[in-house]
């Protein structure tokens, strides 16, 4: 895989950062450091008497790979990632530990 242009990864969360939060009054945000290829998405709000503020999403390219560093959302961006072409071996779950990576059917390292 290339050096990203940003594109696809900022579309992807974009789009996840567009679907409504059904609980709380909480806002989904995006970051992109695409000279650095650092993608993120943050909820920040309040739940109730809660606040709600943290990274649900994280993604880096690192090595021509797409490194999944963080994912607490319900959507499977793996698989989607892949869906889109991305060729699974340059898919990395970095959220999972090295010695896990080889049984995922995505990429290692």
């Amino acid at each position: 895989m290339k050096k990203s242009n940003g594109s696809s990864q900022t579309t992807l969360l974009r789009n996840y950062a567009a679907i409504p939060i059904a609980n709380g009054d909480i806002e989904s945000q995006t970051i992109f450091d695409v000279p650095q290829d650092r993608y993120q998405m943050m909820n920040v709000g309040w739940d109730g008497d809660r606040r709600v503020h943290g990274c649900v999403l994280h993604l880096d390219i690192k090595d021509g790979k797409i490194w999944i560093q963080h994912n607490t959302i319900e959507l499977q961006i793996a698989q989607e990632l892949a869906a889109m072409g991305i060729p699974k071996q340059d898919i990395v779950l970095g959220f999972q530990a090295p010695y896990v990576r080889e049984y995922t059917r995505f990429g290692v390292a």
